[in-house]
C-alpha cells in the first residue's frame, strides 16, 4: 500500500497461492511478527496474510476511529486481492476485528478464531486514561509496562530478547494511531450482539491472562452458539508468541475442521461454506476445551427518548463510566428528575450538536466552569477535556486566558484544581 492509501492496510502473505486464505490480526502495540512462530506450520496448509494496524511496524499512520473501520479496511484490501471468503484468527484487538467481520459480513468469514480476545475489553475509562497518557508522557511508558502485561513473570525472566522486542515494537508505534485504537476499544461492545455470531469459532485464553481474563472468554462461548473454549496453561495476553507449540496445534485443528479448500481462479482460494454440523478436533494436552450453554438475555426494552438515550451515551464518552454509574447511583427521589433533565438536555441535545467538536466545547467549558468557581465540576471536566484530546499545555493555556479576562485570583484556584487532576490523569501505568 501507498503512504497515502487510507482505506487498506499493509500486509504480507506466505504460503501456497492456491490454499485457502487464512488472516491473522495482531494486538494493540504489536507487529504481524508476533505470528512468526505460527507461520511455518500454518503456511503449510493455507495461504496466510497477516496485517499491522495503522501506526503499527511502519504502516502509514492514518489512524482508525473504531473496530468497524479497521475491519473495512481490512476487507478494501482483499477485495484488492480478490479474497472473498475467508478464515480468521486475531489476537486482543485483531480479535475484535474477526468478532466484527463476523457479525456485520457473515457471507465473509468461514471459521473464526478468537485469541486472548473479550467482547468488551475493560472499561471504557482505562482506555482513555490510557489515551491521556500516551498524549502527555508518549508511548514509553506504556513500552515499559508492556512486559508485565502481555508475559507470564516466568517467561519474561526466561526470555528477556523477547521482551526487549515487545517494549521496542510498542515505543515505536505511532503515537496517534495507538491512541486511537485506544479509543476504538473503549467503544467496542459486542456482548448483546454473540448470538449472531453464526460460524465455528475456536476461543483460545491464556490461563494467566489479566488483561482479557478467562472470564472474558467464557462470555464469548456461551454467547457464540458454535464456540469451543481452549485454555492455555503458561501464558498470558500474547499467548501466540509465549505459547506458539500450543497456540499453533489449536488453530490448524480448529481451521482443518471447520472448512474445506476448493480451487479459485484468482490463486486466492475461496472458502465454501461451513458443514452444518463441524467436528471440532480433540486439541493438544494442556488446552483444556469447556462447552457452555448458549442463552443470551435479551437486552431489557429502553423507552426513553432518543435525547436521553444519546445524552448518555455521550456523557459517558466525555465523563467517564465511573463517574456517571457514581451520580446515578445516588440519584433518588428528589434529585433523579435533574440527573435525568441534565442527561437529555446538557448532554443529549447540547453536547451532541454538529456546530463545535467535543475538543472545543471542553476548553469553553473550562472556561465558563473556572469564570464562575465552580471547582468541584471544574475537576470532573478537566478530567473530560483531557480525555477529548486536550494536552496539559492546551489546559495551561485556556485557564492563563481566563485570568486574563476573569482574574487572577479565578485562575489561580483553577490551576490548583487543574493541577491535581492533570498529576493523576498523566501518570505512567505501573
Amino acid at each position: 500500500m501507498s503512504e497515502e492509501d487510507r482505506t487498506t492496510l499493509k500486509y504480507l502473505v506466505n504460503g501456497p497461492e492456491d490454499a485457502p486464505v487464512l488472516i491473522l490480526g495482531p494486538s494493540l502495540g504489536a507487529t504481524w511478527h508476533m505470528w512468526d512462530r505460527q507461520i511455518p506450520e500454518l503456511s503449510h496448509h493455507w495461504r496466510v496474510l497477516r496485517f499491522d494496524l495503522p501506526g503499527h511496524g511502519g504502516a502509514p499512520a492514518h489512524p482508525a476511529a473504531s473496530v468497524a473501520e479497521l475491519a473495512t479496511r481490512l476487507l478494501a484490501t482483499l477485495d484488492q486481492l480478490g479474497v472473498e471468503r475467508f478464515g480468521y484468527a486475531g489476537c486482543s484487538i485483531g480479535g475484535a476485528i474477526g468478532a466484527e467481520l463476523a457479525l456485520r459480513h457473515p457471507h465473509r468469514v468461514g471459521s473464526l478464531a478468537l485469541v486472548s480476545a473479550s467482547p468488551r475489553f475493560g472499561s471504557a475509562d482505562s482506555f482513555r486514561q490510557r489515551g491521556v497518557v500516551v498524549r502527555t508522557n508518549g508511548l514509553d511508558p506504556i513500552a515499559r509496562a508492556t512486559p508485565e502485561r502481555w508475559f507470564t513473570p516466568d517467561f519474561a525472566a526466561a526470555q528477556p530478547a523477547i521482551v526487549d522486542w515487545a517494549v521496542q515494537m510498542v515505543r515505536t508505534t505511532d503515537p496517534g494511531c495507538y491512541i486511537a485504537a485506544c479509543e476504538a476499544l473503549a467503544a467496542f461492545d459486542v456482548r448483546a450482539e454473540l448470538s449472531r455470531i453464526g460460524v465455528p469459532t475456536l476461543v483460545v485464553a491464556g490461563a494467566d491472562d489479566q488483561v482479557t481474563p478467562a472470564a472474558d472468554a467464557r462470555v464469548l462461548v456461551a454467547g457464540i452458539a458454535d464456540a469451543r473454549l481452549a485454555l492455555v496453561p503458561g501464558a498470558s495476553h500474547l499467548t501466540p508468541v509465549e505459547q506458539p507449540m500450543a497456540v499453533t496445534d489449536l488453530l490448524v485443528r480448529h481451521f482443518s475442521s471447520s472448512w474445506q479448500s476448493a480451487d479459485h481462479p484468482t490463486g486466492m482460494t475461496a472458502i465454501p461454506a461451513p458443514p452444518p454440523k463441524p467436528v471440532i478436533s480433540p486439541v493438544q494436552p494442556g488446552a483444556e476445551v469447556v462447552e457452555y450453554g448458549h442463552h443470551v438475555p435479551e437486552p431489557l426494552l429502553d423507552t426513553r427518548s432518543d435525547a436521553y438515550d444519546q445524552g448518555i451515551k455521550v456523557r459517558r464518552e466525555v465523563l467517564g463510566d465511573a463517574h456517571v454509574d457514581r451520580a446515578q447511583s445516588l440519584a433518588d427521589e428528589f434529585t433523579g428528575d435533574f440527573q435525568d433533565f441534565i442527561t437529555r438536555y446538557a448532554w443529549g441535545e447540547v453536547w451532541t450538536r454538529p456546530g463545535i467538536d467535543r475538543r472545543t466545547r471542553s476548553v469553553v467549558t473550562l472556561t465558563a466552569l473556572a469564570a464562575r468557581g465552580h471547582l468541584d465540576e471544574l475537576a470532573f471536566h478537566t478530567r473530560a477535556a483531557l480525555r477529548n484530546g486536550l494536552t496539559p499545555t492546551e489546559i495551561k493555556e485556556v485557564l492563563l486566558h481566563t485570568g486574563v479576562y476573569c482574574g487572577v485570583p479565578t485562575a489561580n484556584s483553577a490551576f490548583a484544581v487543574a493541577q491535581r487532576i492533570i498529576r493523576e490523569e498523566t501518570s505512567p501505568e505501573g
